[in-house]
């Protein structure tokens, strides 16, 4: 198991169209390969039905390596290369997204209590979001931080995620009030790196056109 993080950085709105079509484009291939994808978290675009961060989880009956050779092939700068749908006679239409492959986190020994609330699934998401009851909210009661988890139909998998986001984000936390500059570091490392991409898709109908990250 392994999770993938799709994103447009500081990027506009095409940028978060970008994001989109990756996001579909990965299904396909997941489905060819044989892994399953499941949306963790869903950060939604300025533009209605875009996206400007997702966080997958990847996974495979094959011991992870389907799934980890998926990440692989989608970690690094991805460009499209589109006329702007947004901003006619726009001169660019160069957009620069990027993809990370990340270590399921594992909650800390002492993480404090977790609450632990059932509540229903909310939002706009498409056929990726399960629409039940069975979403969950996790609440570190010490910090406050909290997440909610709708992405399984069950109650039970939808909290073993939710764990696993919130340990995350206490990682995340901890690691910035230690040490400030890592964590900006961490963040310049995500944004995409221009002119050092490792796939490049073309046309509204984001064609594959160059794809260095399979060797």
């Amino acid at each position: 198991m392994i999770w993938l993080q799709l994103s447009a950085n500081t990027g506009p709105a095409e940028c978060c169209l970008a994001v989109t079509h990756a996001l579909g484009r990965l299904h396909e291939e997941a489905d060819a390969c044989g892994v399953a994808v499941r949306v963790l978290e869903m950060l939604d675009g300025p533009v209605r039905g875009t996206c400007a961060s997702v966080l997958l989880e990847l996974g495979d009956g094959a011991g992870g390596a389907a799934a980890a050779s998926l990440a692989r092939h989608w970690s690094g700068t991805l460009l499209w290369i589109c006329q702007s749908p947004y901003r006619p006679g726009h001169k660019r239409k160069n957009w620069f997204i990027s993809g990370a492959a990340l270590a399921p986190p594992v909650m800390p020994a002492a993480a404090g209590e977790i609450r632990y609330e059932a509540t229903r699934a909310s939002g706009p998401g498409g056929q990726h979001v399960n629409k039940t009851d069975s979403a969950v909210r996790a609440t570190h009661v010490a910090s406050g931080l909290s997440v909610k988890v709708q992405s399984e139909r069950s109650q039970l998998a939808n909290k073993r995620l939710a764990g696993q986001l919130l340990a995350g984000k206490l990682q995340a936390l901890a690691q910035a009030q230690a040490d400030r500059g890592k964590s900006e570091r961490r963040q310049l490392h995500l944004q995409a790196e221009r002119g050092n991409e490792v796939r490049v898709f073309s046309g509204p109908g984001f064609v594959d056109t160059v794809d260095r990250g399979t060797g």
